[in-house]
C-alpha cells in the first residue's frame, strides 16, 4: 500500500490540488504585479523551449508549480545568479494536448530540455507540482543530476482539506481554500481572489488543471523514493497545510541521502514566503556539493 493511502478520498484530493494551485495564482499574481518592473530577465527560446538563463557556473534548474510566474523565483534568481547558472524553464502546463497533460508529460518536456541544452552536474529544484516533476525526472534520468531540492512537493501526499466540492460560482469556497494555503490569510486579498475566481470559470483551463491533479494523485512515488541516490535537500514550511510538516518528515525517511529543514511562519512556498531563510539554507547545501562529482574526484586521485 502506498504511504498515506486511504487518508483522504481520491475525489477530495483532486479538489485539494485544484484549489491549491488556484490559490498559487493569488500569491504569484501579487508578487508579479509588485515586481514586474524589477524583472529584467531575458526570456530565451530554443526550438519549442522557453526559459530564463542567468549567471555562470553549475546549472541550478528551478521547476515551478501550476500557474508559475517568473517572479516566483525572483529572490532566488537574484541570489544564486552570482554562483550558478540559474535556469527557469517555462513548463507547458496549458499547451500540451489533453492526453499528455500529466506529470509524466511535463517530465518528458524537462528531460528533452536538459538534453538539448546539454546541462551537466545539474542542481534540480522543484516546488509543489514542480517538485513532483523533479522527483519523476531523477528516478528516470539521474545521470545529469547532481543534487535534488524539494519544497512543498507533491508526489507523496496532499491534504484534501475535506471532501466538499465547490458549486460552480461558489466564491466563498475559493476564498476559504485560498486563505488556507498561506501562513497569513490576509495575503488572499479580494482583488486577487477575484482573479482566481475568474480563472476557475474558464472551462478549458479547469479541464487541464483537473487532468494534472488526477495525474499527480496517480503518480504516488512512495515505493520508489528509496531509489534516489543523489544528495537531497528538503525545505518545508512549518505552517504548510497542503503538504503538512509530516510529509517532509516522510520524504526524509524514504529518501536515503536527504536532509530536512523547517521554516517557521511559512506555508506551502518557502522560497517566496521566507526567501532570505530559504536562500541561506539552499546556499549552505549547494556549497557542500560544488565542484567535480565525487566519482570524478575519485578518478583523478
Amino acid at each position: 500500500m502506498a504511504p498515506f493511502e486511504g487518508c483522504i478520498s481520491r475525489y477530495g484530493a483532486i479538489i485539494a490540488l485544484i484549489t491549491l494551485h488556484l490559490a498559487e495564482i493569488i500569491y504569484f499574481s501579487n508578487r508579479q504585479k509588485s515586481m514586474i518592473s524589477l524583472m529584467n530577465y531575458e526570456i530565451k527560446q530554443t526550438g519549442k523551449f522557453k526559459y530564463i538563463e542567468e549567471g555562470q557556473g553549475e546549472p541550478l534548474i528551478l521547476l515551478h508549480g501550476l500557474f508559475g510566474a517568473l517572479s516566483n523565483f525572483k529572490d532566488l534568481i537574484d541570489h544564486f545568479r552570482n554562483t550558478h547558472k540559474v535556469v527557469v524553464p517555462m513548463l507547458p502546463l496549458f499547451d500540451l494536448d489533453l492526453l499528455h497533460t500529466s506529470v509524466s508529460g511535463l517530465e518528458k518536456h524537462v528531460h528533452k530540455f536538459i538534453e538539448i541544452q546539454d546541462y551537466q552536474n545539474v542542481h534540480l529544484l522543484g516546488n509543489s507540482l514542480g517538485g513532483h516533476v523533479a522527483l519523476l525526472h531523477v528516478l528516470k534520468h539521474p545521470q545529469r543530476i547532481k543534487t535534488l531540492t524539494l519544497t512543498g512537493s507533491s508526489g507523496l501526499f496532499e491534504n484534501g482539506m475535506g471532501d466538499t466540492y465547490p458549486k460552480r460560482g461558489d466564491y466563498e469556497y475559493i476564498k476559504r481554500k485560498t486563505e488556507l494555503t498561506f501562513h497569513d490569510p490576509a495575503m488572499a486579498t479580494k482583488e486577487l481572489v477575484d482573479e482566481v475566481y475568474d480563472i476557475v470559470n474558464q472551462r478549458t483551463k479547469v479541464i487541464k488543471i483537473i487532468a494534472l491533479a488526477k495525474s499527480a494523485i496517480r503518480n504516488n512515488l512512495g515505493e520508489e523514493l528509496k531509489e534516489i541516490k543523489m544528495p537531497t535537500l528538503l525545505v518545508w514550511g512549518n505552517n504548510d497545510t497542503i503538504t503538512p510538516p509530516f510529509v517532509g518528515k516522510e520524504f526524509e525517511r524514504l529518501i536515503p541521502n536527504s536532509v530536512l529543514h523547517f521554516i517557521d511562519q511559512c506555508g506551502h512556498a518557502p522560497m517566496m514566503e521566507q526567501p532570505g531563510r530559504f536562500n541561506l539554507i539552499l546556499d549552505e547545501f549547494l556549497k557542500k556539493y560544488s565542484g567535480p562529482l565525487l566519482s570524478e574526484q575519485t578518478t583523478t586521485t
